[in-house]
């Protein structure tokens, strides 16, 4: 085929831009490898599947996908206002969180503005920043040794904000870490920046932490009105696949996020799942159960086998190892299970692991075993 130097007509930003890697699926694996039953545990995702009350609401939608979706989706946004105790016009829906955090970079940035972030934050902050041509300003984490070690500092933030900051990233708990903040001292943080700055709190996670000091950044829009508060339906409801997040805010802030959202970005199968998620407590309840035994056989295991581990309020440890995450990794492969190697982080010697199932979380454990044996 005839073909021309696309990247010289790429804008700057997307011409240098590394696409976010996913997690290997189970299929590419299976059939690159030339293993079987394999398990997946490298992207966060809920070993216990989907919610029952999201699957009952689905197959109720399935004779209407013939018609376009609600594309103000007004029955989630009002149940979300109703558990989050706020106006519908204080919600944005996105294709997963993914989504709003793509619009809140297109909204506030722009060649000659900034965003700030820590050193091991989520991918998707330096790699929308990047995207719309914005500067990238870094703070470092905190230090090995410290009892959070490689969480956000947020002092090390603070610094970094300047006249030209328009956005602040910050996840709590953090991916790829699992490391969290005191709501607390994230609360003070986000009131203590400039008015022209706006924070994004990522609670992704927050579903799957066990402790009320990580707070709920929601109940203090009110307060903050520089604030975006970010949330997905991927983890702890296992809606992953289809696709569905959302962002709480100030109206202002809303209503520009929402003039970039595309028309129909959220399908009608996950608009009726993530509303029947919502009042399925019990599975929420069974989820967290499940990770919180589940962090504790991992962690035990990992640290058995020569591991450190960080602590992690999420429902995944980052493990450190004295050799080559990614050659582990190589290893896990071909023992048919994936990990997620986070070598694009900057930390080569490591390994993300999903908490899966007991007996998944075993299987990881002794093929780590046989390899580092």
């Amino acid at each position: 085929m005839k073909t021309l130097n696309f990247d010289d007509l790429a804008v700057p930003g997307v011409r240098e831009l590394m696409p976010y890697t996913p997690g290997k699926p189970i299929s590419e694996l299976e059939r690159e490898y030339g293993v079987t039953d394999s398990i997946k545990l490298a992207s966060n995702e809920n070993p216990l599947g989907a919610s029952p009350r999201a699957l009952e609401a689905i197959r109720g939608e399935l004779d209407d996908l013939w018609l376009y979706p609600d594309a103000n989706g007004f029955e989630l946004k009002q149940a979300l206002a109703r558990k989050h105790s706020v106006d519908p016009s204080c919600i944005t829906l996105g294709n997963g969180s993914n989504d709003v955090l793509v619009f809140l970079a297109q909204v506030f940035l722009q060649p000659g503005l900034e965003a700030v972030f820590s050193q091991y934050c989520f991918a998707v902050y330096p790699i929308a920043t990047q995207m719309v041509g914005a500067t990238a300003r870094v703070a470092p984490a905190l230090q090995a040794d410290h009892p959070m070690a490689l969480g956000h500092d947020l002092r090390a933030l603070y610094e970094r904000v300047g006249p030209d900051t328009r956005l602040v990233f910050v996840a709590n708990p953090n991916n790829p870490t699992g490391t969290w903040l005191d709501g607390a001292r994230l609360k003070d943080f986000v009131a203590s920046l400039p008015p022209h700055v706006i924070c994004v709190v990522d609670e992704a996670y927050t579903e799957y932490a066990e402790s009320d000091r990580l707070g709920d950044a929601s109940t203090w829009l009110e307060e903050c009105p520089n604030l975006v508060v970010t949330r997905t339906f991927s983890k702890a409801y296992g809606l992953a696949g289809l696709r569905v997040g959302y962002a709480l805010s100030n109206p202002g802030v809303a209503d520009l996020l929402n003039r970039v959202r595309p028309a129909f970005n959220v399908n009608s199968l996950a608009l009726t799942a993530a509303r029947a998620a919502l009042e399925d407590q019990d599975f929420i309840d069974r989820s967290r159960r499940l990770n919180s035994a589940g962090l504790i056989q991992l962690g035990e295991g990992l640290r058995e086998l020569g591991a450190t581990t960080i602590p992690s309020a999420a429902n995944f440890i980052l493990a450190g190892f004295e050799r080559s995450g990614a050659a582990l990794n190589e290893a896990l492969l071909r023992e048919g299970v994936i990990v997620r190697p986070v070598g694009n982080y900057g930390l080569d010697n490591y390994l993300r692991i999903t908490i899966g199932t007991e007996a998944q979380n075993q299987r990881v454990l002794a093929a780590l075993k046989r390899i580092l044996g």
